[in-house]
Order: structure tokens, then sequence, then C-alpha cells
């Protein structure tokens, strides 16, 4: 039975946490400032070489011969701004195996390097230019404003070396900038910071202009998202927008990138997107506008300088929630979720000692049968995923690239579809052979024993702790069900059918507020969505022993489900299993509270 006085108790420590989290707020940093005049970026050239570009290379998948041969002329514009020694630039290709939307492709990356005056970490501005679609001008902006941005620098003598990357496979799969960060590291030492070049010439803004986000934990450092956006605002005008509370939160909770800078910041190298189109890809059919692509090649150039004259960026990487001018510290609030998970992790243990005291040893008994029902209970999903990783192990997905994907680049065709209807196969068909799998291992598909709650319970207290442990934004998930399902545990004080379910569907809204968050960032829809899953499975960002935590929550929100449809005591069977009492009376005992009238015999 539940403990209420254990369970008001056990938030003085949460009282505590969240005084001590009040006083933890920090100022954000100032951005860094560049004193020199941007202009030297000309947004006209640099126009003009956009639309010689795209219709000299309309077909650029990645690895492509179009994509090859754009990578040449890169490569040869680069080298004719002068030789290292004369104020240029050292340029070189890597060409390297990758996943990509076209499956493993062999691609090339041109790396163009200019010394700078002093040993400081180099600065890097990368910007891919393969597209999924033919045309993609507004894709292929970055690529224009990086060699505008060459020629600034082969004229301009700065502190910092600067490293120019032109990569392929940001289409998806983020090919290139996985192999420069693991194997292009600089000679003068670690790098300062990064700024990826998306789409800075379209028409259709959505904010903010500036991504930090990571395929890790943690984001781009806040003084190098301040330092960038305030670049914006400078040559740009207006609000640059910064990334929202609930998008911070979903993407501490559930690491997901699909730009460049995501696996820049999950390898250590501090760095954001700049685009106009936010963490969205731009349509194939993005109208470009010259205005555009000057303001924000200005800004580009501006950040830079502010970066080149300015102390090493902070390496660490922002973990924190910034809300409107204060950042609450990741320690405050793991602190905080810490002392929410006391109060039922306190219930679990008095439950059991409960369960102990009135049942003994075969108390101990019920209790590893029901932890064994419940870790049942997640078999179906674990087992669905396992098929989605074969399906990449064995190559039958033909492109399953390791970290996010826009919708436009692998869109819900019919592959795509067999693909999602083949493991959804898999989950139904385990599903349907759950019951009969559960009955020879001599368990019943729904509990009949009033272990089974506190079972549920402590499976969901263990993934909670677990996920705190390594990712206390990810508890986030599971903390609604640990304290609303308390009232599921005890037979005796489960509340009716509709609300028990009702609890149950309040407890996943948290995990249905992170895929509805994703699936709007992304534009897409739940077939997208079930494709994306799938994706992430057979591609590796989520990995196996992830893929059987996600199905040990699962797991316990079908036991719960099932806990909730099961009758409760007062309304078909006792504690013990037999026939309902309706007659209290003396059985072996005929003192006083044997009729049930006092707290205290209510309590045992």
């Amino acid at each position: 039975m539940l403990n209420g006085r254990l369970y008001r108790v056990a938030f003085v420590p949460f009282a505590l946490a969240l005084a001590v989290a009040a006083f933890s707020l920090t100022a954000r940093p100032l951005p860094l400032t560049s004193t020199l005049a941007p202009d030297a970026f000309d947004g006209a050239a640099a126009f003009a070489e956009l639309k010689s570009l795209a219709a000299e290379f309309p077909n650029r998948r990645p690895g492509s011969p179009g994509d090859d041969e754009l990578a040449a002329r890169i490569a040869q514009t680069l080298e004719g701004l002068g030789a290292a020694g004369h104020g240029g630039f050292q340029v070189r290709t890597r060409h390297f195996q990758a996943q990509t939307i076209d499956g493993e492709r062999t691609l090339s990356t041109v790396i163009a390097q200019r010394a700078g005056a002093s040993g400081a970490a180099p600065i890097v501005i990368l910007a891919h230019r393969d597209a999924s679609a033919k045309g993609s001008v507004a894709e292929l902006s970055g690529t224009a404003a990086l060699l505008e941005l060459a020629r600034v620098f082969a004229a301009r003598e700065t502190q910092r070396t600067i490293i120019l990357v032109s990569t392929s496979g940001g289409s998806g799969g983020d090919g290139g900038a996985i192999d420069f960060a693991a194997h292009d590291a600089s000679p003068p030492g670690p790098f300062d910071a990064a700024i990826v070049l998306g789409d800075v010439a379209g028409r259709g803004e959505r904010k903010p202009f500036v991504v930090p986000y990571s395929d890790g934990f943690g984001s781009a450092p806040e003084l190098l998202q301040r330092t960038v956006a305030g670049a914006i605002m400078q040559n740009v005008g207006g609000d640059p927008g910064a990334p929202s509370t609930i998008g911070q939160v979903a993407h501490l909770a559930f690491p997901f990138a699909t730009g460049e800078q995501g696996v820049l910041n999950a390898s250590g190298l501090s760095a954001v997107l700049l685009q106009v189109t936010g963490e969205t890809t731009p349509s194939p059919g993005e109208a470009v506008n010259e205005g555009v692509l000057e303001g924000f090649g200005r800004a580009a150039l501006s950040a830079v300088d502010a970066l080149d004259r300015a102390p090493d960026i902070e390496s660490a990487k922002q973990t924190g929630v910034v809300i409107g001018r204060e950042t609450i510290p990741e320690w405050a609030l793991r602190a905080l979720l810490a002392a929410l998970l006391i109060g039922p992790l306190l219930l679990a243990a008095d439950g059991y000692a409960r369960l102990r005291r009135r049942r003994g040893a075969s108390g101990d008994r019920a209790m590893i049968r029901g932890l064994e029902w419940t870790a049942a209970c997640a078999l179906p999903f674990f087992l669905a995923a396992v098929f989605a990783k074969a399906l990449g192990w064995l190559g039958a997905l033909h492109a399953a690239p390791a970290t996010g994907v826009q919708a436009s680049a692998l869109p819900l065709n019919a592959a795509a579809t067999r693909a999602v209807l083949a493991v959804g196969l898999v989950l139904g068909l385990a599903w349907l052979a759950w019951p009969w799998a559960v009955r020879r291992l001599g368990y019943t598909v729904r509990p009949d024993d009033d272990a089974a709650g506190l079972a549920m319970l402590t499976v969901t207290l263990g993934v909670g702790v677990v996920t705190w442990i390594l990712n206390p934004y990810a508890a986030l998930l599971v903390l609604g069900a640990l304290h609303l399902w308390l009232l599921l545990v005890s037979p005796q004080t489960r509340p009716p059918r509709p609300v028990a379910l009702a609890l149950i569907l309040l407890a996943l809204a948290p995990l249905a507020l992170l895929i509805a968050f994703y699936a709007r960032e992304l534009g897409i829809g739940p077939g997208a969505v079930a494709w994306d899953a799938v994706l992430l499975l057979a591609g590796g960002h989520v990995g196996l022993a992830a893929a059987a935590l996600w199905s040990l929550a699962l797991g316990c929100g079908v036991a719960a489900t099932l806990l909730a449809l099961t009758p409760r005591a007062d309304q078909d069977h006792g504690i013990d299993g037999g026939a309902r009492l309706t007659i209290r009376g003396p059985r072996s005992y005929a003192g006083p509270g044997s009729l049930g009238g006092t707290e205290s015999a209510l309590r045992r």
C-alpha cells in the first residue's frame, strides 16, 4: 500500500535542491565583437559565383561525378589564391569511404589552410557542397560564401590559422565532417572553434539562425553561440533568434542533429551551424537572394574576426539550459532530478519491506517472478530493435547513415515503407507470440500477484536511475511515470480502469512531446517518424545498449497498462488471490482492529 506520509517526507530534499538551484543561476556571457568593417566580403561576387556553380554542377549527389568535379573546381580556386608562403592557402584533397544517402561511397574533402601570425588554436570554416536533389541552389550558398571568405583571408593577416573545409555527405550521414574531425588535426594544436555554413542565401527564414546542437550530450559553448548571433545582428539586422527552452531540453534529452555541427560537437570541436532556415535543410527549389548572402557572409567574416582576436573559446560543452538571460547549470538540474527520484525509491524500498513482512521468503520469489514478468514485457520491443539493427548490419537498407537525415534526403518511398513495415511486422509477431511464450515460462499474461506492481515500479526506477546517471535530461522522460504509476502498484489502492489508463497516457506525454518536437522541427509526418526511427537504429545512432534501455522503458509502460487493466482487489479477488471477502470476522484473531476499523489495521 502507498505510504503517503513517507512520500511527502521525500519532497524535503527537493525543496533544498530547489533553493540551491535558485542560487546557481549564472548570467549569459557577453558576445565577442569585431572592430573591423566586414565589407571586404563582396556579396555580388559571391552571388554570381553561386549562380555559376549551380548552373555548372546541378547534380551533386554525394560521391557522384558532379560532386567530385565540384570538389576539383573548389581546390583549383583555392590554389589560385596564392601559395602558403605568399599569404595564400596550402590546399590538399582527401579521399575516403563513408556511408551516405546512396549507400557507401568514395567522398572527397578539400582542405585549405592559411597559417596565422601566432600559434593560437585554428578556426575552422566548413561547408558541404553535395545535395540530395537536383539544383538545390540555396544549399550550395555555403560553398559560395566559403570561396568568397577564402579570397578575403588570402589578402588579410590573421592571428590564428584559418582552415577552410569543403565536405561531401552533408546531405545525409555527414561523412566528410566525421572524417575531418577524425583525421585532420591541425599542426598548431587543437581547434578553437568551427563555423559551419549552411543555407546563407535562401529567402525562407526560420529561426534560430545559429544552431548549436550536437549528436552527443551537450551543445556548442554559449560564448560561441552569442558571438555568431551578435555578428548576425550587427550585419543582417533583426533578432537572429535563440534555441527555445523546449528545444534545448529536447536536444539534451535525445541528442539528434541534422547539420554537420552535430558531429563536430560530438567529436569535441566546438561548432555552430549558420543557416537562414535554422535546423531545417532548405527545399531544393528554395529561392536565393543576393542581399541575404551578403549579410550572412559578412556576419561569418565578422564572427571569425572576433574569434581571431580573442582568447580561446572554452572547449566545455553547454550542458545547462538557458532561460531568458540566465543559465541553469546541468549539475543543479541533476540535483533537482535526483531529489525527485528519492520518493519512488523510498516507496519501492518500503513496499518490498512490507512484502517481506507479509509473505516471508515467498515474497522474494514473488518479487523475482514479477521482475521477470516486467522484463518479458520489453522483449518484443527489443526484438524489433535488433531486427532493425540487423537490417543495417547486413546491408539490407541501401542507405542507413549513423547521423540524423533530413526527410527530403531520404524520403519515405516504397523501399523505406517496406523497411518500416518489416520492423513493424516483427514487432507485431513478437506481441502475438508473447502470451504463448509467457505462459510457457510459467507466467500469466496479466499479473495475478500484488508483487507485480512493485516489480514494475522497481524496473521503472532502475531505468530512471541509470538514465539519470548517463543523461539527467533523458530521465525527464521517465520521471512522470515513476510518480504517476505509484498509484498502480498496490491492488488495493489502484484507481478504476479509466483513471488508471489516463495515468498511463499522462506518463507517456513527455515522450510524445519529444517526438512531436522533432517531427515539427524536421517537417515530417508519422510515417517519416517511423522511418527515421528505423534509420537511427540501423545506422547505429542508437546503440544496442541504448535500444535495450528504451525497450525496458517501453516494457514498463506495457506492464503498467496490464496492471491498469487488472481488476482491483475490491472488485474481483483478495490479496491472496482467493474469492472476494464480503464478511469481516475473526479467523485466528478477534482482538482490536480485526474488523478493519483502525488505522493501524489498515496499514497492516
